[in-house]
Parts: C-alpha cells; sequence; structure tokens
C-alpha cells in the first residue's frame, strides 16, 4: 500500500472502497492499514483483528483469532470502569475514524499511514464527561518470548520467526502502560514469564503472569533481586504485559491532569516497608487526553531499533540525544565510564584517555544535592573552593572540566535527582511553598512559637508515616507558613491532635500560626543520605533547568541520578520524568551544550528516550566477571539484563571491574566480549593506588581500547555477537590497524582465528 494512502476490505469474497462514511457499509466491514513491514485489519466494532507481518509469504498472523483488540478504551477512574467501543465508522476524505461507546461517548481518531509505523491521535471526545483516561489498547499478540514492559513491544528473536510488535508515544502526557496505573508509574514486582516454554518449562506450581513481591525487607535495593530462575521476569512498566497463556499485550494510556485527585500510591506496594501512602495529586492545566498521539509498528526484530524506532523517533520530533555524533540507542555508541574512587586524581584524565573512554564520574565527591541558592555554581562563584585533589595543585570543578576538555573527556557527578535536602534554598531554613504534600488540613486552634499542642480539623491519614518509601520517620513532617514541624502519630479521639511534636524542625523558625492557616503534610523521598522534600512540578521545572545550569557553569557532561524515583513521588509518574528531562536538556540547549548524557537509580518509559545509559549496583550483584554470570551473589545482574535488552536498552555491566594488583589482561578480554556481544555498557572503578600496583595495566588499558575502537567502528556482525555472548568462550581481539581487527578464540590451550573483523562501510 502507498503512503499515506487508506483502503477498506470486507470479510467476504467481494472487495470495495466505500466512497462515505465506512458505517454505510455492512457491519462485516473494516479498515485496513500497512506499512513497509506490517498490516493490521479494524473491524466494525473498533476493534484490530489482525496485525500481520506482510515481509513474509504468507503473511505471518500475530493477533490471536480469540482475543481482538480495542483500539482505543475509555477510563473513569472514579468508578475503576473501561468502556471498549461498540462502533467504528471510517471518515475516506479526512482519514478520521468514528469510535462510539456504550456510555454515549464518540471518539475522533485521526489514522496515519506512514512508511515504518503507523500513527494515530485522539482529535476529539464528544460525550463521556466522565472519562479521565483513554487507553490505547491492550493490542494482544500471540508473541510469547521477550517483554518489553517499559516502552511497549513485544518482541520474537528466535530466527524462525524475528518479528516485532510495538508502540511509542507521540507527546510527553502519553504513557507506556495501563490507564488504571496507580500514580502513572506501574508496580515494581516480579511476574513469572517464560521466554522459552521448552528450555525454560514453569514448575507446576507456578503461571503465567502470576505477580510476586520482591526480595529482602522492602529497603536494601540490591535484595530486591531475589530470582535467579529465567522465568522470574522483574518489571519496571506496564506498557507490555502477559496473559495465562504468555501472550504479550502491549498499551499505552493518557490523563486527563487538570482534574484534583487523591491516589493511594507506592511504586512497591507488595511490601511491609513500602506500603501505598494517600497523595493529592496536583492538577496540571491545559494537560488532558485530546491529543494523544501513538506510534504503532511491526517489523523484523533485527531491524526494530535502528530501522523504526529511530525512524518515528526522527520523523515525530521525540528526544533524540546524541553521544559522540550517534543517537545513544545505536549500539556502536555504547561506551564504558570511568569511576573515580578514592580521592586522586593525577593520572585519572590519562588512564580514561589511554582507555579510549569520554567520560569520568566523580562519585568519590559524593551526592550533589540540588541546591538553586548556588546559582549553578557547584565551588563558588569565584571558583574558590577546590575539590579536586591533585599533587599539581588542587582544582575546582570547572578547572578539572576544563584540562578534562583537552583530551575529548566530560567529567560528571552522582546527585539525588529532586530531593531537596536540608539546608538547601527550597528545603530550609526558609521552605518554599513549592513544595509537594501529601494531605492539606486546616489548624483547628491559633498556636504560639513554643506551643507543642497542635490540634487539626481533620485527622485523615495523618497517621501515615513519610513517604510510600521506607516510611522515614525523621521525615514525618507538616509545614505552616515558613515553619516546618516534625511529629510522630495523630489523637485517635476529638479534638484531634498531632503527636510527638518537634517545632522548628530542620533550622526553621518557630513562629505563630493562626486558627484556620493550612497544614500541609509533606511529601518526602527517603533517608539513609537521600533525605529530602518533594517540589511541585513548578518548582520541579525550576530544578531541571538548575541541573543544566550546573553544566553550564562547572563543564559537567554526565550524571548519575540516584533516587530518580523521587520523580515519582508526585503522583505524576512517567509524565513527570518526562517533563523533567525535557526541562534539563531544553535548558542545557539554550547554554549551547552537548546532550547530557546520564544514568540513574531506575529506568522508565519517561527517562528512555532521554537516557543514554543505566549502570547501577555492581560487584557480584550485577556481572561477576570471575564467575562469568549476570549476577552470582543476587540476581541483579539478570533482572536488570533482562529488562534492558527487552526494551532496546544497553544493559548495565554495574559499576564493576577495578583494576587492582592481581588484574590481569584476559578478565578484560573476557568483560568487554560480553559487553560487545549483548550490548553493555559499565564503569570502570579506577583508584590510582590500585591502578599502579597493576603490573599489566598498560595492556589492559590496550585491550579495553581496541575492543572499544572496534565496537564503534561497527565491526561485528550479528552472528559474531551471539557468539561473544556465551560466556564459556574465551576470546582475543588483535588490532591490525585502524579499520582491522582479527578476532580469535581460545580452544584447549591455543588461540584459533575465528573471525576477520572490518569497519563497516556507512550506507
Amino acid at each position: 500500500m502507498k503512503k499515506d494512502s487508506l483502503s477498506l476490505y470486507l470479510t467476504g469474497s467481494v472487495w470495495f472502497v466505500c466512497i462515505s462514511l465506512l458505517g454505510a457499509c455492512s457491519s462485516k466491514q473494516g479498515l485496513e492499514l500497512s506499512t513497509e513491514y506490517f498490516k493490521i485489519k479494524v473491524d466494525g466494532r473498533g476493534y484490530i483483528t489482525s496485525m500481520q507481518n506482510i515481509t513474509v509469504s504468507p503473511a505471518r498472523e500475530f493477533s490471536p483469532e480469540e482475543k481482538p483488540s480495542p483500539l482505543l478504551r475509555l477510563y473513569d477512574e472514579e468508578e475503576g470502569k473501561y468502556f471498549e467501543p461498540i462502533k467504528a465508522e471510517f471518515g475516506q476524505e479526512d482519514s478520521q475514524l468514528k469510535l462510539s461507546y456504550g456510555n454515549g461517548a464518540v471518539a475522533t481518531v485521526l489514522v496515519e499511514e506512514k512508511e515504518k509505523y503507523l500513527k494515530m491521535t485522539l482529535n476529539a471526545l464528544a460525550g463521556g464527561e466522565e472519562i479521565d483516561d483513554v487507553q490505547w489498547g491492550s493490542y494482544h499478540t500471540s508473541i510469547t518470548n521477550l517483554m518489553g514492559e517499559i516502552i511497549g513491544v513485544a518482541r520474537d528473536t528466535s530466527e524462525m520467526v524475528n518479528y516485532a510488535i510495538g508502540m511509542l508515544a507521540l507527546d510527553d502526557n502519553t504513557l507506556g502502560g495501563l490507564s488504571k496505573t496507580v500514580g502513572d508509574a506501574a508496580p515494581f514486582q516480579y511476574i513469572i514469564h517464560s521466554p522459552d516454554s521448552a528450555s525454560y518449562p514453569l514448575p507446576d506450581h507456578l503461571h503465567e503472569g502470576q505477580v510476586f513481591t520482591l526480595g529482602g525487607d522492602g529497603v536494601n535495593d540490591v535484595a530486591f533481586y531475589a530470582h535467579k530462575e529465567p522465568y522470574y521476569r522483574i518489571m519496571y512498566g506496564n506498557a507490555a504485559q502477559v496473559d495465562d497463556q504468555g501472550r504479550i499485550s502491549i498499551a499505552y494510556h493518557s490523563r486527563n491532569r487538570d482534574r484534583a485527585r487523591e491516589v493511594l500510591f507506592s511504586l512497591i506496594p507488595n511490601m511491609e516497608a513500602n506500603i501505598p501512602n494517600h497523595l493529592e495529586v496536583q492538577p496540571v492545566p491545559g494537560v488532558g487526553f485530546i491529543g494523544s498521539s501513538v506510534a504503532l509498528w511491526g517489523s523484523p526484530d533485527d531491524l526494530a531499533l535502528m530501522e523504526v524506532i529511530q525512524s518515528i523517533v526522527l520523523d515525530e520530533g521525540l528526544p533524540y540525544p546524541t553521544f559522540e555524533g550517534k543517537w545513544v540507542k545505536d549500539p556502536t555508541a555504547f561506551r564504558p565510564d570511568a569511576w573515580a574512587d578514592g580521592g586522586v586524581y593525577d593520572s585519572l584524565i590519562s588512564y580514561t584517555e589511554r582507555l579510549g573512554f569520554k567520560t569520568i564520574s566523580l562519585y568519590d565527591q559524593g551526592f550533589l544535592k540540588p541546591d538553586r541558592g548556588n546559582d549553578g555554581y557547584l565551588d563558588g562563584k569565584d571558583f574558590g573552593n577546590k575539590p579536586i585533589k591533585l599533587k599539581s595543585g588542587n582544582l575546582s570543578h570547572k578547572e578539572y572540566a576544563d584540562l578534562a576538555a583537552q583530551s575529548g573527556i566530560s567529567i560528571g557527578r552522582t546527585s539525588i535527582t529532586t530531593s531537596l535536602a536540608q539546608g538547601t534554598k527550597d528545603a530550609s531554613p526558609i521552605p518554599s511553598d513549592s513544595i509537594w504534600y501529601q494531605q492539606k488540613r486546616l489548624l483547628a486552634k491559633a498556636v504560639t512559637a513554643d506551643d507543642s499542642l497542635i490540634f487539626v480539623d481533620d485527622p485523615t491519614y495523618l497517621d501515615e508515616i513519610g513517604s510510600w518509601e521506607g516510611h522515614t520517620k525523621e521525615l514525618n513532617i507538616i509545614k505552616i507558613g515558613k515553619e516546618l514541624i516534625h511529629y510522630l502519630g495523630v489523637s485517635e479521639t476529638a479534638p484531634y491532635r498531632l503527636l510527638n511534636v518537634t517545632r522548628g524542625y530542620w533550622d526553621t523558625e518557630k513562629a505563630n500560626h493562626a486558627q484556620n492557616d493550612t497544614i500541609y503534610k509533606l511529601q518526602v523521598t527517603v533517608g539513609w543520605g537521600y533525605a529530602g522534600l518533594v517540589p511541585n512540578l513548578q518548582l520541579q521545572d525550576e530544578i531541571a533547568k538548575h541541573y543544566a545550569d550546573i553544566c553550564a557553569v562547572n563543564g559537567l557532561g554526565y550524571y548519575d541520578f540516584d533516587g530518580q524515583e523521587f520523580l515519582f513521588h508526585n503522583g505524576h509518574g512517567y509524565y513527570s520524568a518526562k517533563r523533567f528531562f525535557r526541562g534539563m536538556f531544553e535548558q542545557a540547549k539554550k547554554h549551547g551544550l552537548p546532550h547530557i548524557r546520564f544514568t540513574g537509580a531506575t529506568l522508565s518509559e519517561g527517562s528512555w528516550h532521554y537516557q543514554s545509559i543505566w549502570n547501577v549496583g555492581g560487584g557480584t550483584n550485577l556481572y561477576d566477571a570471575k564467575t562469568r554470570e549476570w549476577g552470582s551473589s543476587t540476581s541483579q545482574g539478570k533482572d536488570l539484563r533482562d529488562v534492558t535488552y527487552a526494551n532496546f536498552f544497553p544493559v548495565g555491566m554495574g559499576v564493576n571491574f577495578r583494576i587492582q594488583k592481581d588484574s590481569k589482561v584476559e578478565e578484560y578480554e573476557h568483560i568487554q566480549a560480553v559487553s560487545v556481544g549483548i550490548g553493555s555498557t559499565y564503569s570502570l572503578i579506577l583508584n590510582q593506588k590500585d591502578v599502579e600496583s597493576c603490573p599489566q595495566k598498560e595492556a589492559i588499558f590496550r585491550v579495553i581500547r581496541t575492543w572499544e575502537n572496534a565496537r564503534s567502528a561497527d565491526a561485528f556482525p550479528s552472528e559474531v555477537k551471539k557468539m561473544l555472548v556465551d560466556p564459556q568462550r574465551s576470546w582475543r581481539l588483535v588490532e591490525k590497524d585502524k579499520d582491522h581487527w582479527e578476532l580469535l578464540e581460545l580452544v584447549g590451550s591455543e588461540w584459533i582465528l575465528k573471525q576477520a573483523l572490518a569497519r563497516k562501510q556507512k550506507g
């Protein structure tokens, strides 16, 4: 079918094109849409009844016959009820599909055929005033292999099938997942799904789609990862789900955000340490589901990322961060980073340059707390603070960044994302009025600055401790005026008062407060060095800009956003994350900066487009190079590998592989082979004292750089990458010149030439 053309079909033997509306024809009619690789059919009710791979003959069908997919569902949040379409009418002249629903609502959807994807946009919704959210799908497939729950993709990576079906949001308010997702961020949990039922059959006591909580105590984030079995699949979203047969469905949704709402939210709702809290959600005027737009696509799996998804991103103007001139999702752009350790920096730039890396994370400088009071100057406006220690003289961030830039290297810091820490401008001693809150109440009686008896008009939910995350008791805070007050508990009988009160908390000023003054029970983050208050969306916007300002002032080009889940604490979930990162990138663009490269504590549909890498955790929890397995002490390595690979994102091998006195070249040949094979990055720990104690340091530097040069040159065909992933095989890469390499395999005790490799020519 030609681009931007639409045709109608009959399910019987007679085919024709309707001149007016589809609804004027018989009920057996439908709409057919196709791309270069994909064709769907929509019936007269508004259900997708066919999804086909048209690159093979005969075309392969992926829509389960007994399970058609509603094109667009409507959701009433108060009733917890979906409305399915009951009738579809297509306007041939304006390419708009009118979907009618049992509640009397009529949705108008513009459908457009593009070369590699189908674009659908909700242009209007008549009636249905009770509707809070609309959901594209779920679109059900017969695929049972890989489930990309973050970006919404069903993948069959087998050589026999080699096909994927997926979606992407084309606007910030359309999110991966279901309308009924509480807080617009899906629960962090395990589900049961075997990626290959023949190789990994489920035991009798488990079934597909079964939900399990995470491991550990709910606070130790390493202990979350508690199942090494391949059919325990950890979930970082719900844009893809499985049914009881293991078949994968995909969905996106869009919410009307201008309505006041309250949610009972926890990202980890099945754990006692993280039980849900009641949270008011800030209305966002002008942000609704009209205009919600998605791209639906299907293609051979091996073409999906670079041919289809990249085309959608570019054609629709979605975020397209680059690194060294390449899209950050391009596997040839993946590159490890240096991780500073030990506080000594004399040789760190030299090490990094010899490795061929481009970024140094100054992790040993501690957490960077967002503090707009410094106007982005980490070391004072005269750069007088010199935290970077060198024998030749200590340097400010700016001075060290300038020095690193001479070698084409950027520097970065680890932050606590949007946690407004004690002593920073927006938290204390004068707290901002733009801090978000869980609940809003009134002061039942006036108080003086010395009163410890604080009476409230309504005790509902005030007994809940802190935020949902860890329920940190020291963060159980209310705000009245410009005073922060700590308390624990509320009396059970009237007159209701707060218990265990501490006035003037976090060095705020004790003050008199009048009857009926507003009490804000603040939304907070979590303890253990992350303690802080959560901003509202407008203040969060300013913090996003602040991070870009820091880069402009101090020369930073990289962040590790620890506590990235704090972006979900306002109840806006992935929308909040998109809004934050868009704001940071737009501010960086105003400064004329390159795209900021970042990792973080999590990966979500909200950060997928912007985020470059995901190196979280380390040691034997991630990739254990000695035992050659993805997580030997916990399942974290296996779990994160499965999540990232399924969602077309570089796997993180963690903060790992420290070079020290007993390090051997062979270890790094293996690490690099796996990294290139599966498509991963890692953060290499560089402690100057340890590196200098290693007799093989220069050889290790050369090995890593050789592999990275070949990776950047796209010298590894897919069949070679599949071999490199096998942890039982040992490899050596020899550089012949800048465009040619030889890949050797250890067979017995002898190195055998396996394949000659060459730089891939463009075009």
